[in-house]
């Protein structure tokens, strides 16, 4: 048994690892605007077509010692850094929740998050694409936990809905359109009282950092919230359960 779970985690590692070299097209491209579907992968030195041995997630980058087999330019560590977080979150994800369907779509999820984290904290913008992907996996959530679909549809507007007046009061200022967007599409997917410690982690996380960055780096008052959120989410899909039961017991 113990033997079936360590293979079992290894596949899930190796498929998160996959995943996670798409993700990195989705960083690299969606900024840009590229195609993410038909255009080749290509060094993006040289512009050399890559081979099907280039492109072997993570350890192509670790044989190649981080260059570009044709130009010997350096490659960034994100390749393998993201494809190893990809797979790490996989891991965590099945080990916290086991074999269902809500793994799976978390899975997914995670993904996606990990893109919008690192293209939000880049551009300071979160691509619609990936808020309508993550409302695609909601839709298939409510779908499949039917018997408790208020719980999603309410998710799905409590935190939204708050960021939105937060939004108008603020003329923009306060967030971000496509931070609404995200929280909205998450909270269908995790339901409303998830959904709201997500934001709360978020919020935590995102101001220690923040006035650290502040302090150290000279980084204005401006912050890129979408990070911040993806690991509330992420920390709710591992032990949002949990959470909900210790607060709820501290008022037994």
């Amino acid at each position: 048994m113990l033997a079936e779970m360590i293979l079992l985690y290894i596949i899930v590692f190796a498929y998160g690892i996959v995943v996670g070299s798409f993700v990195n097209v989705l960083i690299y491209r969606l900024p840009e605007h590229e195609n993410i579907a038909t255009e080749h992968s290509h060094c993006m030195s040289c512009g050399h077509k890559l081979r099907w041995y280039d492109l072997v997630p993570l350890f192509s980058w670790l044989f190649l010692k981080g260059k570009c087999r044709y130009c010997k330019a350096r490659i960034s560590a994100q390749y393998p850094i993201v494809e190893a977080v990809n797979g790490l979150g996989y891991v965590l994800i099945l080990f916290a929740n086991g074999i269902n369907l809500s793994s799976i779509l978390y899975m997914l999820c995670f993904s996606i998050l990990t893109a919008i984290a690192v293209i939000d904290w880049r551009t300071y913008e979160i691509p619609v694409g990936l808020n309508i992907a993550i409302l695609a996996l909601g839709v298939a959530g409510t779908i499949s936990d039917y018997r408790n679909v208020w719980y999603h549809l309410i998710g799905m507007v409590s935190v939204s809905g708050f960021l939105l007046l937060l939004y108008i009061v603020t003329r923009g200022r306060g967030i971000g359109g496509g931070d609404i967007k995200l929280m909205g599409a998450a909270g269908l997917l995790l339901g409303w009282k998830h959904i709201i410690f997500a934001l709360v982690i978020g919020c935590i996380i995102g101001s220690v950092i923040h006035i650290i960055l502040m302090k150290v780096k000279g980084k204005d008052r401006v912050l890129a919230f979408g990070p911040y959120l993806a690991v509330g989410l992420f920390a709710v899909m591992l032990w949002g359960s949990q959470m909900i039961s210790w607060y709820a017991g501290l008022f037994v």
